[in-house]
């Protein structure tokens, strides 16, 4: 998987691209952990799940915050990430302008990013957020959520509990034409510990799901 530079709001941002060989494919992009607390494009919840989605066919771009690694500038309270995930985005879509589907992937703090990048850019179809931080970070800028989408969660989740998850899923089920797949897997902490296959399998039957649909309508 090649090294990509990309030219982001503070300068350099560092990531790791795979494209598909498949001409079309879809696209996504894949949000790490908070940096202040070591999280980076790394993150074995991250880079699993940027396997699934190889597998299932995407290209696939996970790249470090502003301030993680070789990425140029400092920590911006999430406002300056979310204007890196959206550099990113336009990057992938450059270079994937023919494809039909976008997706954003977050793992914690990162699934907190890609709800707003979701909100603000249309164009992306499909969601999976896992473990967001429902119980210290503000989710009501989704109303209305605009795509369906999956969240997993660990029932031993020592740092997000599973009752404000929970709350965050039954208010967007509410909303009229989105479905939330709520999957819960049992034992397993915030950092999906001895529980990553579990995981990576919730996350490609979704994708599969998700793309059968899709190719449904089409």
């Amino acid at each position: 998987m090649p090294e990509v530079i990309i030219n982001g709001p503070e300068g350099r941002i560092e990531g790791r691209y795979h494209h598909s060989p498949v001409a079309g494919a879809p696209i996504a992009v894949l949000l790490h952990p908070h940096p202040l607390h070591g999280g980076t494009m790394n993150n074995r919840v991250v880079l699993n799940m940027f396997h699934a989605f190889t597998r299932r066919g995407f290209s696939v771009l996970r790249f470090n915050f502003r301030g993680v690694g070789r990425s140029q500038g400092r920590f911006a309270r999430g406002e300056g990430e979310l204007a890196d995930a959206a550099a990113a985005l336009d990057w992938l879509q450059a270079v994937n302008p023919s494809a039909p589907v976008a997706w954003v992937g977050g793992f914690s703090f990162g699934a907190w990013i890609g709800m707003q990048l979701l909100m603000r850019r249309p164009e992306i179809n499909g969601f999976i957020s896992v473990a967001p931080p429902a119980n210290t970070y503000d989710f009501t800028f989704l109303a209305p959520c605009p795509s369906s989408g999956l969240i997993v969660h660990g029932d031993a989740d020592e740092i997000v509990p599973r009752a404000d998850v929970k709350k965050l899923v039954d208010r967007l089920s509410n909303q009229r034409g989105i479905t939330i797949d709520f999957r819960s897997i049992g034992g397993a902490n915030h950092v999906f510990q001895d529980r990553i296959p579990e995981l990576v399998e919730h996350v490609e039957t979704y994708l599969e799901h998700a793309l059968g649909q899709e190719a449904a309508v089409a």
